[in-house]
């Protein structure tokens, strides 16, 4: 009989390692744990295992510099690491070293389970893989906000899957910044990512552009043109504005995407493709359904995954890393002198709502690098100056409003608060979150952080609630 593939654990924080080994272990796999980074490398001068998972953050050396270390001496040690931190540069960081998969905490057994097994079995092919991936170029994703930290989340979680995703949000957001960071953290970073605006090309152009036209199919067409499918073949294609494709296409889209084949323009040999798509939009496919402007099926055939970006304006934490980024940035690539942003600019920037989003204050940091008098950006020379007005914090607002709000209870001898204002804050986000999302459950609930059955269980709760007497 044949001996298990042997894991390794490597986490610190014990209860992951053992919840993590009792369901490697359910499934059949020899596992040891270690609960730092040393003591795993002192055991591999008496042998390797067939697999290691290993946490990033730990006392001692961290996951990342452990993988350095495995890709010099180890190089053909599949390597999957976890972490609670994932914002981009760290699973960009995991790639690079080699690593086979990322998984973000907290993780489903069931997804770690399939993700060894899936390492186990592919380990000649990922390693392979991992030698041919060049180093990805780092997208400008930025951000601290809770809001963003859920968007790198999402990145960690579905990039290496290979699923189709759609992303949403306002103009400017930067979905396409989304879209190549899915990319260079897949299986097809080796290979390339083609775009394509939808809504730049004209309808009787995009089904060339698309699937690409042979030689005298229609006039004009005085050679073979490949289109961007085969041009993507073996990576990704992503498709910004969805929204704005004719039917017909659609149409033709979908059968593309069902059956990973089509003819040119005129042409008649099969064409198969191997190829990832990615969509964007900052329209609402839902509602283009119901009008009959775009087919339901083509919608959930894109919307395996959805990532939602949020609009600046929502974000208003993220405006001064932003800023002060994208400010050093257009210095460094204008040649010009580097400038500072005054308290009051800063103040100025945070207030102003932002209609074009991060590609607006992008544009603006460009211009001020060059127009901007002197070594500081003063509230004054913003494009949109005004006086800058105090306003009232509504977070703070609100947070003064309920310790008044329990201050009054407690003095009148109320007990019970904790239950009566953690079930009006839920019915109050409730409301908005569905009310944001049309009514949209699963919509609202990746709003919130929460799964689509916790919601539905939550909204159940606060209804019976109600229901009393």
């Amino acid at each position: 009989m044949a001996e298990p593939a042997t894991v390794w654990l490597i986490d610190d924080d014990r209860g992951v390692r053992f919840v993590l080994a009792a369901a490697l272990r359910d499934a059949g796999l020899g596992v040891r744990e270690f609960e730092d980074a040393e003591s795993a490398l002192e055991a591999l001068a008496g042998g390797q295992p067939d697999l290691l998972f290993t946490d990033v953050r730990m006392a001692g050396q961290s996951g990342l510099a452990l993988l350095e270390r495995l890709r010099t001496h180890w190089a053909q040690l599949p390597v999957i690491v976890m972490s609670a931190y994932t914002d981009v540069a760290t699973t960009a960081a995991a790639y690079r070293h080699g690593a086979f998969d990322y998984l973000p905490k907290p993780f489903d057994l069931d997804q770690a389970v399939e993700a060894a097994q899936r390492a186990l079995s592919q380990r000649r092919a990922a390693v392979t893989t991992a030698a041919a991936r060049p180093t990805p170029r780092e997208p400008d994703l930025i951000g601290r906000s809770p809001a963003m930290r859920e968007v790198f989340r999402a990145i960690g979680r579905v990039a290496a899957s290979g699923l189709n995703v759609l992303i949403t949000g306002e103009t400017g957001t930067g979905k396409e910044l989304v879209a190549r960071a899915l990319h260079i953290h897949s299986p097809r970073a080796a290979a390339g990512c083609v775009a394509l605006n939808t809504a730049a090309i004209p309808s009787e152009l995009l089904e060339s552009e698309l699937f690409g036209h042979e030689a005298g199919a229609f006039t004009g067409a005085t050679r073979r043109h490949s289109g961007r499918f085969e041009q993507a073949d073996g990576g990704t294609l992503f498709l910004d504005e969805i929204g704005d494709m004719p039917l017909l296409l659609q149409t033709r889209l979908l059968r593309v995407l069902a059956e990973g084949e089509f003819y040119r323009v005129g042409g008649r040999e099969l064409i198969r493709a191997d190829v990832r798509v990615i969509a964007a939009t900052h329209q609402n496919l839902e509602a283009k359904v119901e009008r009959g402007e775009f087919r339901a099926d083509l919608m959930h055939r894109l919307d395996v995954v959805r990532i939602h970006l949020p609009a600046l304006r929502e974000r208003r934490e993220d405006i001064t890393l932003l800023a002060e980024h994208f400010l050093a940035r257009a210095a460094d690539e204008l040649r010009v002198e580097s400038k500072r942003w005054t308290p009051g600019a800063l103040a100025a920037l945070a207030q102003f709502d932002w209609p074009g989003n991060v590609r607006q204050l992008e544009n603006v940091c460009r211009r001020l690098a060059v127009m901007a008098p002197g070594r500081e950006v003063r509230a004054e020379d913003l494009p949109f100056a005004r006086p800058v007005v105090a306003t009232e914090d509504p977070l703070a607002d609100w947070s003064s409003r309920l310790r008044r709000w329990a201050e009054s209870e407690l003095a009148a001898g109320h007990g019970g608060l904790h239950a009566t204002a953690t079930a009006e804050l839920e019915r109050v986000l409730f409301e908005a979150a569905l009310g944001a999302n049309d009514g949209h459950r699963q919509h609202a609930a990746q709003a919130l952080g929460l799964g689509r059955n916790t919601l539905t269980r939550k909204l159940g709760s606060s209804r019976r609630r109600a229901d009393r007497p």
